[in-house]
């Protein structure tokens, strides 16, 4: 009988879970998109415990398998914690509002890998309504981060590269995936016990977005837009903390995270921010791809896996793919920690199956539409609302004629989207020959001025329009790498071209998405242009749109035009 899997994840940013039913994902929900706060973390994901049983048709009796990361518990799990200790966790606990610990915290100081000796496990079960047989598996951060991209891809070798701001006590993995066999080259459990490295790219990203007045660990990806604008002015004073050694591991000479906020906080006074921006991506990518290069010249590969938090920064993609030798470069796209419940699963699989049968069982991701479907409700919960009509005519049709008039649109569609981007089943629309477009979308969703839309175009499109090819193709789909967009359209497209002519484009087959292809294509029809504006539908700070409650307010407080679902067209009824 196949095993139930719930896979969990609870983090400072994002706590998460997935459901597996032996190897195949069933459901998978970031808690954010229940609760609507932004990176919503530092808690059990119990409510997304919930929605992935209800997704699945089961409960939590029906698990077999809860595997977790090594990383938030609540401390009354704890077995050892009394005594002084208590107290000072009590006082913790009350000044901070969280009852919350990191379990790798726990271990590290017994220096002991017996989980039950450290935790109250029985307890665990219990309180979560779990069976008592229910088998308990825990994972390492950074494996969990590097096997989702091989067990998705069909390659007989591969390089497989993770790197963010900590995990399990250190910031990168390297694995070599050849001759049916997977080497840890760095970032193991032989490393839990060992002192923590300073030495994260990632956390010195995070430090530049700080000192620019940008929210830490959510607003990394202004930088990397503001970057294009901007000089590497203090590039080369930031560089010279880090190094690249033989093996390619990442060194720096920071004495901790504060020193990096201080030299970014000086930085910050004596550069323009664009400047600061540009700075700490060239060192990003210059210190990344030596990395790189140096981990192929030991362990050669033609393929490249790579997820964590760095690998969101979609500018370091692409440098990637076209700087090296490579026949592909694939990006988990759940690349942060709101993935690492699907490698957790994977890893338990490992250890039950044996690698040989668990890399027969390998197969491509496929679209990662995961949440709850709401397609029976969307229509009647639009409907019911006093001030909405409902166009009459196709919904295709119809969605396509606003656009063309330089209306913004939402499309809502079957299951909500898994992982960071919106992928054309909660996605903004809108035309992309306006840059006025750009514009009114940044004033409607309350966004920054200076980020670039994305666009979304057919697959069989993709290569004429942008630099699209073998290497980033795969990519693309799941729009986590930047690619060159072809000269001759930049003009014809300005809303989606950011100022150094690149583009970050989502490519789409019709048999994943039949409503949003069609729109795309029908647009192609009307108005000679195959690509559209694809943004994800929220307003800035708000999560991605989940249900057909947020759908609609966003409708009625004017964010967007109208929405279209596979049903009709819905639109504000004019004033009398």
């Amino acid at each position: 009988m196949p095993e139930l899997i719930l896979s969990i994840h609870s983090g400072p940013h994002d706590s998460v879970a997935a459901l597996f039913e032996d190897y195949q994902l069933k459901a998978a929900v970031q808690l954010e998109r229940l609760t609507r706060v932004k990176g919503d973390g530092h808690k059990n994901p119990d409510a997304c415990i919930d929605e992935v049983m209800a997704i699945a048709g089961a409960t939590r009796v029906d698990v077999d398998v809860i595997s977790m990361s090594r990383t938030l518990l609540d401390v009354k799990y704890f077995r050892r914690l009394s005594g002084v200790r208590w107290l000072k966790e009590v006082a913790l606990r009350h000044s901070r509002g969280l009852n919350l610990q990191y379990m790798t915290h726990e271990m590290r100081r017994y220096r002991s890998r017996n989980m039950d000796e450290l935790f109250d496990f029985a307890a665990v079960r219990r309180d979560g309504g779990f069976r008592p047989d229910a088998v308990l598996h825990f994972s390492n951060h950074h494996e969990a981060h590097a096997l989702p991209a091989l067990f998705y891809s069909a390659w007989d070798e591969a390089l497989l590269v993770t790197a963010d701001g900590g995990g399990d006590t250190v910031n990168y993995s390297h694995r070599s995936f050849s001759n049916g066999a997977i080497k840890t080259i760095y970032g193991g459990d032989d490393c839990l016990f060992t002192e923590k490295p300073i030495d994260s790219l990632g956390r010195a990203y995070s430090a530049a977005t700080l000192a620019l007045g940008f929210r830490m660990d959510r607003h990394e990806g202004k930088l990397t837009g503001l970057a294009a604008l901007g000089k590497p002015a203090c590039a080369e004073e930031i560089a010279s903390y880090f190094r690249v050694d033989e093996g390619g591991r990442v060194h720096s000479s920071f004495s901790g995270f504060s020193h990096m906020r201080r030299l970014m906080r000086r930085l910050a006074k004596t550069v323009k921010a664009e400047d600061l921006a540009a700075s700490i991506q060239q060192v990003l990518e210059d210190t990344m791809l030596r990395s790189i290069e140096n981990l192929l010249a030991r362990f050669p590969s033609k393929h490249l896996g790579v997820a964590g938090g760095v690998f969101a920064n979609v500018r370091l993609n692409r440098l990637l793919a076209e700087r090296l030798d490579l026949d592909e470069v694939f990006i988990f796209p759940a690349m942060g920690d709101e993935g690492l419940p699907v490698g957790s699963a994977l890893i338990y699989l490992l250890e039950r199956d044996g690698l040989k049968s668990w890399l027969d069982q390998r197969r491509p991701l496929g679209p990662i539409f995961l949440g709850r479907d709401y397609t029976d409700a969307i229509d009647p919960a639009l409907s019911a609302l006093p001030n909405v009509r409902r166009v009459e005519g196709s919904p295709v049709t119809e969605a396509v004629k606003r656009l063309v008039q330089g209306q913004i649109g939402a499309i809502f569609t079957g299951r909500m989207e898994y992982g960071p981007r919106a992928l054309g089943a909660r996605s903004i629309l809108a035309n992309p020959s306006r840059r006025e477009t750009h514009d009114l979308l940044n004033q409607r969703l309350a966004r920054t001025e200076f980020m670039p839309f994305a666009p979304v175009i057919a697959a069989e499109r993709a290569a004429d329009v942008f630099d699209v090819n073998a290497v980033n193709a795969r990519a693309c789909e799941y729009m986590t790498i930047a690619c060159d967009v072809r000269p001759q359209w930049r003009d014809r497209i300005p809303a989606v071209v950011h100022v150094d002519g690149s583009a970050r484009p989502q490519t789409i087959r019709r048999e994943d998405n039949p409503l949003y292809y069609d729109l795309v294509r029908g647009f192609e029809a009307a108005s000679g242009l195959p690509v559209l504006v694809n943004t994800s539908f929220n307003v800035h700070e708000e999560p991605i749109v989940n249900s057909p409650a947020e759908c609609a307010r966003a409708l009625t407080d004017g964010r967007i035009d109208f929405v279209v679902t596979r049903q009709g067209v819905y639109e504000k009824k004019s004033l009398p």
